[in-house]
């Protein structure tokens, strides 16, 4: 007998997925919920851990969060210890976004975690297609930079600002531009 997959466990799995689901809505819904208390805080540095604790799968003690944040499921974001992230950033979760240790994060910066088809009819049917995207430990991202799905970006990497990420980047390096690319090796 074949036991059938929900769609969160398809979504999960890196396989395509209904985004339309009514599960995945109201997971959707519980995010939102979250990041609006959030982003309505008051500067409370302690209540905004609380709440970031609450909405994102994994986070440390050592974490700034300026407001406004938004995501679409919290669960499938994970952030290591000592973590910065500067106003107005948007991460699309479907799948895992791992982001390492010691990492800043430039304002207006997008995490986009999940792609759709070339194909028009399956965007029709609201299909998606999460692919992970992983970040290493002490990074630093510039502000206005877009990460696409299925992206990785090796320790100790600096992320020019207004950068395109499109494919993945090795350790010790500075990229820049649209679609990034390396401008420089970093010495350990």
């Amino acid at each position: 007998m074949e036991i059938r997959k929900t769609e969160r466990e398809k979504m999960t799995n890196g396989e395509s997925f209904f985004t339309n689901d009514p599960q995945l809505m109201e997971d959707k819904k519980n995010a939102r919920i979250l990041c609006s208390r959030f982003n309505d805080s008051p500067e409370d540095e302690a209540l905004r851990r609380s709440i970031l604790k609450e909405l994102l799968g994994q986070c440390g003690d050592i974490i700034a969060v300026k407001p406004p944040f938004h995501c679409d499921y919290g669960y499938n974001i994970f952030v290591g210890e000592d973590f910065f992230m500067n106003f107005d950033c948007v991460f699309l979760d479907a799948a895992p976004i791992r982001i390492g240790a010691h990492c800043m994060i430039g304002p207006k910066t997008c995490i986009y975690a999940i792609g759709h088809s070339l194909d028009a009819e399956s965007r029709r049917e609201k299909i998606g297609i999460p692919k992970p995207v992983t970040i290493g430990d002490n990074v630093w991202i510039g502000g206005g930079v877009t990460i696409l799905p299925g992206v990785s970006i090796g320790d100790n990497t600096v992320v020019a600002a207004a950068s395109v990420v499109t494919k993945s980047f090795p350790d010790h390096v500075v990229i820049a531009g649209n679609p990034a690319k390396i401008i420089k090796h970093i010495e350990e």
